[in-house]
């Protein structure tokens, strides 16, 4: 199965079609890009990237242990080849991601002292973000602090700095090193009530002591399923009623069953027991035609909602530029098949883009 002649024949004969200018008056469209992508490996890629996306964020190789793995160390050879391919392109460039608890470089799990969390994070902002001003247009400072029910995660850096010090740390820091960049709070299930009212007190306490805060980053890892077109919304307006932009930074829709005990998006979750169930992996050679049309239907709702909200909405970026490249292939569970971006494993349109496009037609 997959996409058919006839879904994409409308995109070929018409190379003026794109995404990005499609959506131009509304918001920047972007893609997650992975190393091979970024170094300009894959050409059919790059094509796709630079004819359908204005915006771009590295998907991996700006993340702590891949360019800073050890404390007097940094590694800048992939983030500027990505930098100088979203300068070379005029594309809106974002840095992905400053304070995580995750894929962090080991070194920092054994800091214990707050003082000297607090030195390692004004080293490794000042010199990312230094490095690029100007340049990189957007940061994602911290990214995923929160619980679910809207109270801060114990990662590493809450149990060493206590409270929400280290984030007052990192957006101050941020803002002191570039003060023209966007800078975002990123975090998944930004839909959901409770959620949300921490997200509030986040940017509403930066506030409240002059911190610069631009935006607020929905991941927006979604399913057919839900989360309900109103509790997006809800977020929408909510976020939007402080003041900042929203972004959504991290688009997919997956069609495949997820383990009922899946919590969020968080990567270090994994169901190792599932792996080779053809109950959770049930369309390996493609879609069925149902499963197609509820993905289409899907995009199309977000997209119209999007839409109905774009002076409040400044980017909407795919977690990744086709199918094959999706982290869902492997997350939760590893050696799946998914189908959850507007391109397919051969860099084609799917006919959930054209539906997007239609929207604007």
């Amino acid at each position: 199965m997959g996409i058919t002649k006839s879904e994409t024949i409308s995109v070929e004969k018409n190379q003026e079609v794109s995404l990005k200018d499609t959506f131009k008056e509304d918001f920047l469209i972007g893609a997650a890009l992975n190393t091979s992508q970024i170094k300009e490996i894959n050409t059919r890629a790059l094509k796709v990237i630079q004819r359908e996306f204005s915006a771009i964020t590295p998907e991996n190789d700006m993340k702590w242990e891949q360019i800073h793995p050890e404390p007097d160390a940094y590694f800048f050879d992939v983030a500027d080849a990505y930098v100088d391919l979203g300068q070379k392109a005029g594309m809106h460039i974002v840095g992905h991601t400053l304070v995580w608890h995750s894929q962090l470089a080991p070194w920092v799990h054994e800091v214990k002292d707050s003082t000297d969390m607090a030195d390692y994070i004004e080293k490794h902002i000042n010199t990312i973000v230094s490095r690029y001003k100007g340049k990189i247009h957007s940061w994602d400072v911290v990214n995923e602090a929160l619980n679910e029910d809207g109270t801060l995660r114990e990662s590493i850096f809450y149990n060493v700095m206590g409270g929400e010090n280290y984030i007052e740390l990192a957006f101050r820091l941020a803002a002191k090193a570039d003060p023209d960049a966007k800078l975002i709070y990123n975090d998944y299930n930004l839909w959901k009530p409770e959620k949300r009212k921490g997200v509030i007190r986040i940017v509403q306490n930066l506030q409240k002591k002059g911190i610069k805060i631009d935006a607020v980053g929905m991941q927006a890892h979604w399913s057919i399923e839900g989360p309900s077109i109103k509790d997006i919304e809800d977020s929408i307006i909510a976020y939007a009623a402080l003041g900042v932009e929203v972004m959504f930074t991290e688009l997919d829709v997956t069609a495949l069953p997820n383990p009922w005990e899946l919590n969020g998006a968080a990567v270090e979750q994994s169901y190792e027991r599932y792996e080779g169930d053809p109950k959770f992996n049930p369309y390996p050679n493609g879609l069925t035609s149902g499963a197609k049309e509820k993905i289409n239907s899907r995009y199309e709702d977000i997209f119209k909602l999007f839409l109905k909200h774009k002076e409040k909405i400044s980017r909407v970026t795919f977690w990744g530029v086709n199918d094959g490249q999706s982290w869902l292939n492997n997350w939760p569970i590893k050696g799946r098949t998914n189908y959850p971006l507007l391109f397919d494993r051969e860099f084609q349109p799917k006919s959930s883009y054209e539906r997007v496009i239609a929207l604007k037609q």
